[in-house]
């Protein structure tokens, strides 16, 4: 207890905040002068040939542009994957995700991918439920099945 008159003494520091948020998780960046695996290196080749590829997405479909914000390389458990933003004269814009096979990202089939994704955004963008499938990570919740779009057009 204080026994002098005057003032109430004051909190003199402040808080800080601090806002915590969750991070998609990445694959590993090598250190300088740490030598890269193969695998990692077919990975990285594999998102950079999407990415490249945005503007023949846009040539493709029509559009003014295009960009790849997501492309995720296959693995044995899980299938190839791109998120691909067209937009079009007028502002418009169409956000589709697209999924392709499973497997290494070396693999010849793999190579395919951004071929796949071109021929079906020249064919009109065809949306039948035969390869349009729900997809809870895409912006709309479904995705494209490339590869079985190409497997219908084939067995026709």
């Amino acid at each position: 207890m204080r026994d002098t008159p005057g003032p109430a003494p004051t909190l003199g520091a402040t808080m800080e905040t601090t806002q915590v948020t969750r991070r998609r998780s990445l694959p590993p960046v090598p250190r300088a002068g740490e030598p890269a695996t193969g695998q990692t290196d077919a990975d990285q080749q594999f998102v950079a040939r999407l990415r490249a590829a945005a503007p023949d997405f846009a040539a493709a479909a029509g559009a003014e542009s295009a960009v790849v914000p997501e492309a995720v390389h296959p693995a044995r458990d899980r299938r190839a994957r791109c998120r691909v933003v067209l937009r079009y004269s007028g502002g418009t814009d169409s956000d589709l995700t697209f999924l392709g096979s499973s497997g290494s990202p070396g693999a010849a089939s793999r190579h395919g991918f951004d071929r796949q994704i071109r021929r079906w955004l020249h064919a009109g963008q065809p949306r039948e439920t035969d390869w349009v499938v729900s997809d809870p990570g895409s912006p709309d919740g479904a995705a494209v099945d490339v590869t079985a779009w190409i497997a219908h057009r084939q067995a026709r």
